[in-house]
């Protein structure tokens, strides 16, 4: 493999144009030789504005003639596990968006491919790359939290409904609303911070604005964790507020920490101290900075200078949201 990274990309929407594509960019070692989308036209404008060698509308186009390193993968949620399984078996390695798959069986089958082809999956869980996010994962690897009680992530957002909301309000797509939405990277977030303990039990309820809607627009979720310690979250996408809210706070017996913004306190002397690290000063803002520290994880791994990831992470997660969703359709406890 030469120095630079030959990478494509797949799916030219949202998530594509204001991060992967802003992020890839600006770094070094990497090389965007096709871009493929059924929206052509969007797909040209951005191959014109970033820079990328050649358009495709067909995925074995691009890896035909492109013949990428790896790619990237933004299209809607129930593409995610064909797409991965078609890269692989091209032999590339792959950064999907989230969710890797829309079922357990779908996250088990491309564990499977990725063993068969000693491809690397990495799964694009940005949040675990924010820099308050690694300042607080350093107090709790360390213990200095104490042990764990309560994680708690909260995600409210505005979404109007209607024809723009598009596939992410047809379940087929989707594979969820709200919970499936903001809800799984808050799981996943915290079942990683903590070590990724099995769920011993999960309630949930979700809730749709209308009748007649196929997804959750709002709902909330507790998870009773084998190490003792309970994961509350709760999301929207009917959220009428000033702003978007986010929050995400770790509590131990000695200690809590919470990021955006940053803060962590320790039990010292009998009394609450704020012992916050000062985070370094940043051109970026906190959610390029994910992306742009995802993006040299990745491409390390696929240089081979980090090892690849095992996704049994992921099974713990599609697990635990699969109890989630049989809670809120079942109403009762689920142990999963």
């Amino acid at each position: 493999m030469s120095d630079a990274v030959k990478l494509g990309v797949i799916g030219a929407g949202a998530i594509a144009q204001v991060a992967h594509l802003v992020v890839l960019g600006r770094l070094e070692g990497v090389r965007m030789v096709g871009i493929c989308d059924t929206d052509v036209a969007t797909a040209q404008a951005l191959a014109g504005r970033f820079g990328i060698s050649d358009v495709y509308d067909d995925i074995e186009d691009l890896f035909r003639y492109s013949q990428p390193d790896a790619v990237v993968i933004c299209t809607p949620n129930h593409l995610h596990e064909v797409h991965v399984m078609s890269a692989l078996s091209a032999g590339m390695h792959v950064l999907c968006e989230r969710p890797l798959a829309l079922t357990l069986d779908g996250v088990e089958r491309v564990m499977a491919a990725r063993e068969q082809a000693d491809r690397a999956v990495l799964v694009g869980m940005n949040h675990r790359y924010r820099s308050d996010v690694e300042a607080v994962r350093h107090f709790v690897a360390g213990g200095e939290l104490g042990p764990l009680r309560l994680i708690r992530g909260t995600w409210h957002i505005f979404r109007p409904t209607g024809p723009a909301a598009g596939w992410r309000e047809r379940r087929a797509e989707s594979g969820g609303g709200a919970m499936f939405d903001l809800g799984l990277p808050l799981v996943d977030l915290a079942l990683w911070l903590s070590g990724c303990p099995a769920a011993k039990r999960v309630t949930a309820v979700l809730s749709a604005r209308e009748e007649e809607s196929e997804v959750e627009d709002s709902g909330c979720a507790l998870i009773r964790c084998q190490h003792d310690h309970s994961i509350f979250v709760d999301v929207s996408w009917r959220f009428v507020g000033k702003a978007e809210a986010f929050s995400f706070q770790v509590m131990g017996n000695r200690g809590s920490a919470s990021i955006a913004p940053l803060a962590v306190f320790k039990e010292m002397h009998a009394a609450p101290v704020n012992v916050t690290p000062t985070e370094p000063k940043s051109h970026e803002d906190v959610f390029s900075g994910s992306y742009r520290a995802e993006w040299e994880h990745f491409l390390d791994i696929v240089r081979g200078d980090a090892a690849h990831p095992e996704l049994k992470d992921q099974l713990l997660l599609h697990r635990t949201m699969e109890a989630i969703r049989r809670s809120a359709e079942e109403g009762r406890d689920i142990v999963p």
